[in-house]
């Protein structure tokens, strides 16, 4: 028998799954709903409306980037040039390239006053910036972690307008 919590994580799954190929533009109910597998009205029994929708499912995308990230920790605390030698590449590598350019796409809906998006990236940049801090062996690391973000975030930026070789030249 299936559970209610194993069938939200399948629904969540293929939603991500969604999000990240067709990005928020495409991410209207219908669609959202047929990548379930589900009507719009049954897509929205399981949650309370889209926003809800919005919010699970880009909790489940953070996790994965989450998990993509765990996967690059260091085994001991680095130097902030090292971890942004090491970082920078990551997330200009075309495997995370979905969850950044979804993450450009959310930051573009928050600078536009969308409040969802604003407080899901806020949620997604503080998780970060405490990912980072942890990384760092240095005598501020919330600053650098700080720093860390502001200048990955700015190779995401350049990658995303096509100038990626200068972002890794930055490096």
């Amino acid at each position: 028998m299936v559970t209610s919590d194993t069938r939200r994580a399948d629904l969540l799954d293929k939603l991500a799954d969604h999000v990240l190929a067709h990005g928020l533009a495409g991410s209207s109910l219908r669609p959202l709903a047929a990548a379930a597998g589900l009507s719009d009205r049954m897509l929205l029994y399981h949650f309370k409306d889209k926003a809800a929708v919005m919010a699970a499912t880009l909790e489940c995308v953070a996790a994965r980037m989450v998990a993509l990230l765990g996967a690059n920790t260091a085994s001991e605390l680095l130097p902030f040039d090292a971890l942004r030698a090491r970082l920078v590449p990551i997330v200009l590598d075309d495997a995370l390239w979905p969850f950044m350019r979804l993450w450009l796409e959310m930051a573009a809906r928050a600078g536009q006053g969308d409040a969802l998006y604003r407080d899901i990236g806020e949620q997604i940049g503080r998780g970060f910036l405490a990912w980072g801090s942890a990384q760092l062996d240095s005598a501020d690391r919330d600053r650098d972690a700080a720093r860390l973000l502001v200048m990955t975030e700015g190779a995401v930026l350049l990658k995303s307008i096509g100038l990626e070789d200068v972002a890794r030249a930055a490096l």
